[in-house]
């Protein structure tokens, strides 16, 4: 299996309509930085809440060059580890929705998916039958999505 490294707002986006063991069916494992850990864990108040620490497949791992996050001051914390946390273990796949992020990180030489490219892997492969409740599900819950956008996704899941 590759190995996969996410960034926080997949997690919480996946959490939010309950599809999170998606990851697991399509990566095996999943790899966190303790930053985007942190960042969950600050919204443990939230309903979609789940603590990743019961999941023995989410595994958190410390970045070694701390200073190499100076690098990336545009970008949260939980983003700069994420990217440097897929360079460092030479991840085959990084997760991060945030188009400054992907910049960062397909310029670092990192493949890049996002929540809308591993829902649709997970219906290409049947894991999911319909791709658009999820994505109006997705804006109902406060993932900002545009129409545009919305109406690629569904052609590229051939719901139009």
């Amino acid at each position: 299996m590759p190995k996969v490294v996410s960034n926080t707002t997949p997690i919480i986006s996946l959490l939010k309509i309950g599809k999170l063991e998606i990851l697991k069916v399509l990566y095996d494992e999943i790899y966190i930085p303790q930053e985007v850990f942190n960042e969950i864990e600050a919204g443990k108040h939230k309903k979609y809440y789940l603590n990743l620490l019961a999941f023995e497949w989410i595994k958190i791992e410390q970045i070694q060059d701390r200073k190499s996050i100076a690098y990336f001051l545009d970008l949260d914390k939980g983003e700069a580890e994420a990217i440097v946390l897929a360079t460092e273990s030479e991840a085959d796949l990084i997760l991060l929705d945030e188009s400054l992020g992907r910049f960062h990180a397909k310029h670092a030489g990192l493949r890049v998916t996002g929540t809308i490219g591993i829902l649709l892997k997970a219906k290409k492969q049947g894991l999911i039958s319909e791709l658009k409740p999820l994505i109006l599900e997705l804006k109902e819950k406060g993932v900002w999505l545009s129409e545009n956008l919305i109406e690629r996704i569904l052609e590229l899941a051939n719901e139009t």
